[in-house]
C-alpha cells in the first residue's frame, strides 16, 4: 500500500526493533504525529533473522522504520546479523506492498568499514539493492551510547572509558526524524543527523558514571580495533551540512535525575 494512497495522511508504519533504544521513541514519534505504528519485535510475534510472524505484521503497512540491532564487536557477526535480519524484512516489504522503507544507519561507516560498522555497511548495500521505495538515515552515536560502554567496557571488574571523539545525539531526536521520513516520500541517502556539539567519549562515560553514583576510578583507553581508532581520529564525526539536533549530553544527563 502506498502512503499516497492515504488520502486522510494518516499511515501505518512499522518499526522493526520498537523496543529499543531508539525504536521506541520512534514508535512514540509514529503516534504522537497521527500515524498507527505497528511494533516489529520478538515480544510481539515477529523473528527478523528467520522471518517469522513478518507477513502478517506488514499487512496493510504504509511504510517500515528499521532500527533493528545486534550488540557485537565482530564484523562477521555483524554483516550476518543484518544482511539477515534486513533482508528478511525488505522481501517481507515487498510481498506487502509497502511504499517506503526507511533504515537507521551511522555516520561514518563508509569511511571506516571495520568491525561492527562493516555490518551496517553490508546493511545499507542490502537496502540500496531492494525494489521497496528507500530512504537510508544516517546518525551519530546517541547520548545513551555512554551508559552502554560504562555498563559494557570492563576490564575485569573495572570499568574503562574508550577514547573517541563523538557528536552525540539524543534518541527521542533520531526516532522523530525516523518518523517525519517514513511518513513522506523516499529520498535514498537522507542529510546526516548529528549532535550540537562534539564531545570526548570517555568523558561522556565518566560523566554518566559520576552522575549514577559511580565512586571508582575510570581510566580512559584506547580501544583496539580500526573501528575504535577510525572513532579517535574522528572519521565518527558529520560533515559539514548534517542536520543538527539540540540536546546537549549535558542536557542529557540531567533528565537522569
Amino acid at each position: 500500500m502506498s502512503s499516497t494512497q492515504n488520502p486522510s495522511g494518516r499511515r501505518t508504519i512499522a518499526v522493526a526493533g520498537g523496543t529499543g533504544v531508539v525504536g521506541r521513541h520512534t514508535v512514540e514519534a509514529v503516534r504522537a504525529a497521527g500515524h498507527v505504528p505497528v511494533i516489529l519485535s520478538r515480544s510481539t510475534g515477529v523473528d527478523l533473522l528467520t522471518g517469522t510472524g513478518l507477513d502478517a505484521a506488514l499487512a496493510g503497512a504504509d511504510a517500515v522504520i528499521d532500527t533493528s540491532n545486534i550488540t557485537t564487536l565482530s564484523a562477521a557477526a555483524a554483516t550476518t546479523f543484518f544482511t539477515t535480519a534486513t533482508g528478511n524484512l525488505v522481501a517481507a516489504a515487498a510481498r506487502a506492498g509497502v511504499g517506503h522503507l526507511v533504515v537507521l544507519s551511522i555516520v561514518g561507516i563508509d569511511r571506516m568499514p571495520h568491525d561492527y560498522y562493516a555490518g551496517k555497511v553490508a546493511q545499507e548495500r542490502v537496502v540500496a539493492n531492494s525494489t521497496v521505495p528507500w530512504t537510508i538515515l544516517r546518525a551519530t552515536q546517541f547520548h545513551e551510547f555512554a551508559a552502554q560502554l560504562f555498563d559494557r567496557a570492563k576490564l575485569g571488574p573495572l570499568h574503562v572509558a574508550p577514547r573517541a571523539r563523538v557528536r552525540p545525539i539524543a534518541a527521542r531526536e533520531v526516532g522523530t526524524r525516523l518518523a517525519e521520513l517514513a511518513a513522506g516520500p523516499a529520498q535514498g541517502r537522507a542529510t546526516d543527523l548529528g549532535g550540537p556539539r562534539e564531545e570526548r567519549l570517555d568523558e561522556m562515560v565518566k560523566a554518566f558514571a559520576r552522575r549514577t553514583g559511580h565512586r571508582g576510578w575510570i581510566p580512559s583507553v584506547s580501544l583496539p580495533g580500526a573501528q575504535m581508532k577510525g572513532m579517535r581520529a574522528g572519521l565518527a564525526l558529520p560533515a559539514s551540512g548534517a542536520v543538527l539536533g539540540t540536546q546537549t549530553f549535558a542536557a542529557w544527563l540531567d533528565t537522569l535525575d
